[in-house]
């Protein structure tokens, strides 16, 4: 099972954590993923998506047709 948005392609991030002796271990930053049914009215169906909460945000606000036409100019 793969952590990554099935909208925007976020992926976890690598990095360290530092203890107070400053040693360093190697570790990973997974994005905030939520599972949600997304109701699609130009083709009259719900989806299920794997998105990240930033995702979602812009989904309400924009909606999945005009962040979807977004995403492919990018």
């Amino acid at each position: 099972m793969s952590r990554i948005c099935e909208l925007t392609g976020t992926k976890p991030l690598v990095g360290n954590n530092v203890s107070h002796a400053h040693n360093k271990t190697r570790r990973r930053y997974l994005p905030n993923l939520q599972k949600k049914r997304i109701w699609i009215p130009e083709e009259k169906r719900w989806i299920t998506l794997k998105i990240t909460a930033k995702a979602l945000k812009t989904l309400d606000k924009k909606g999945f047709k005009a962040m979807m036409k977004d995403l492919e100019c990018k």
